[in-house]
Parts: structure tokens; C-alpha cells; sequence
């Protein structure tokens, strides 16, 4: 098996030579009956901190599968420090968010509650499995940290000044977005998109006036909220983080 195919597993065990890792109930189902895999087919694991390592199908029962890691394909790496906050959707355009955002390599997804949120409620459990997938599929090494829901007057009132918020605006003085980035220095950043509706003007006002946070403005056209997630954060990796 090629590295770049085959299954490829997020696991929470720690990886090395001879390391042995006993899969659960979803993930035996899946190798056995959906990808059919035997003893001594091979799959690829990950667990966010060991890099990415080839392992061979061991002890194989009926619902139980062990795999033994052979050798590291890639050492770990780490991707660019960057937080997407943001308001959240409901149900396939939450999912689908959330999988675009760990596609892009976020470090953390941070639901963030702000006066015209339609979501009521919002499922970590899922937005987590959602980002463990697509983490296997496009073949990062990491999954970014799943955060519980907070209000945005919370998160403005704690927050560490030294990570930057790139806060969507489309009222942005700077209309450019590429100028509004290339004024900053890279470091730690978060990337904020609001809610449908658009921030509350007291929001809009509280942003503003932190000095850690910066609008950015996407052009002339409205977005959707999952659709301005990925301009965004194309814009930051391409200007800021590991694109360039």
C-alpha cells in the first residue's frame, strides 16, 4: 500500500514502532465489513501528536481488530495557529463548515454565541466527528481542538490580547482584504465570522473598539457564512500561515 492510500485512522493511542492499537466497535466495522481489510493489510493512523504511521492488521475477530504500527510515514507537524470562531449554523451547513475549516488546518473550532444566532443549540459531540473525518480524509495530521459555545461578550471580555481577531466586517474602512492582512505581523491569530444576520451593532461596536481585533472586509459581495468561512481562512493561510 502507497502512503496516500488505503484507510487512514484518527486514533487517541500513542504511536510507535511495535505499538499495538485496539480499535474500537465503529472503527473494527469499518475496516472488516465496509473495507473488507484482513491480517497484515495495512491502514494509516494519526493521533495529532506522533506524526502519521503505517500499521498492519493484527488480531482479527469477529468485532474486534488490533493494528501494529510498522513505520512512521511523516513526522508530526504542526499547522498555523489560527482559531475559527464563529456563529453557528444549523445542521448540513454547520457540518460542512466545520469540515472546510479543518480542511484548512484550524488548530481550534470555537462556536461563539452572538445576538442573532439562528442555532439554538450546538452538537460538539458531532461538530467533532465531523472534524475527525475530514482530518482523515485530506490527510492533515492534526484535529483541531473542539471548543464549547461561549457568548461573544464572554470571549471578548477574557481573551488574550496577543492573538489577533481578523473579524469579518463587510463595513471594513479597508475594502481590500490582502492590504488589511498585509498590515499585520504573523503570530497566533483567530478568525471570527458572525452570524447570518450579520453582528448586533453593539457587537459590531464592541469589536471594534478592541484593540486586538481587526476587520477585514470580503469584497462586494454578501457570503453565506459557511461560504465566507473558507474565503477567510484562504485568505489568512495564503497571507499569514503556511500557504505562502
Amino acid at each position: 500500500m502507497r502512503d496516500h492510500q488505503g484507510p487512514r485512522l484518527f486514533v487517541e493511542d500513542d504511536l510507535s514502532a511495535d505499538a499495538s492499537v485496539t480499535c474500537g466497535d465503529a472503527q473494527a466495522n469499518y475496516l472488516l465489513n465496509v473495507m473488507r481489510l484482513r491480517a497484515d493489510d495495512e491502514v494509516l493512523l494519526f493521533n495529532s501528536r506522533d506524526g502519521e504511521w503505517r500499521a498492519r492488521v493484527g488480531e482479527v475477530s469477529k468485532r474486534r481488530c488490533v493494528l501494529v504500527c510498522v513505520a512512521r510515514t511523516r513526522a508530526q507537524a504542526a499547522g498555523p495557529d489560527v482559531h475559527y470562531l464563529f456563529a453557528p449554523l444549523k445542521h448540513a451547513r454547520l457540518d460542512y463548515m466545520v469540515q472546510k475549516a479543518t480542511e484548512m488546518g484550524v488548530a481550534k473550532l470555537w462556536p461563539v454565541l452572538t445576538r442573532h444566532t439562528n442555532a439554538a443549540r450546538v452538537n460538539v459531540t458531532r461538530m467533532q466527528a465531523n472534524a475527525v473525518e475530514a482530518a482523515e480524509q485530506c490527510r492533515i495530521l492534526w484535529v483541531p481542538e473542539v471548543a464549547a459555545p461561549v457568548k461573544l461578550e464572554a470571549l471578548l471580555r477574557d481573551w488574550d490580547p496577543d492573538r489577533r481577531i481578523i473579524f469579518c466586517n463587510e463595513a471594513a474602512e479597508v475594502t481590500s482584504p490582502l492590504t488589511a492582512l498585509s498590515d499585520l505581523t504573523p503570530g497566533p491569530l483567530a478568525v471570527l465570522v458572525g452570524p447570518e444576520g450579520g453582528f448586533d451593532p453593539g457587537e459590531r461596536e464592541q469589536l471594534s473598539a478592541s484593540l486586538f481585533a481587526v476587520p477585514i472586509s470580503l469584497g462586494p459581495r454578501i457570503m453565506r457564512a459557511d461560504t465566507a468561512a473558507v474565503a477567510v481562512l484562504a485568505l489568512v493561510n495564503a497571507v499569514l500561515g503556511d500557504w505562502k
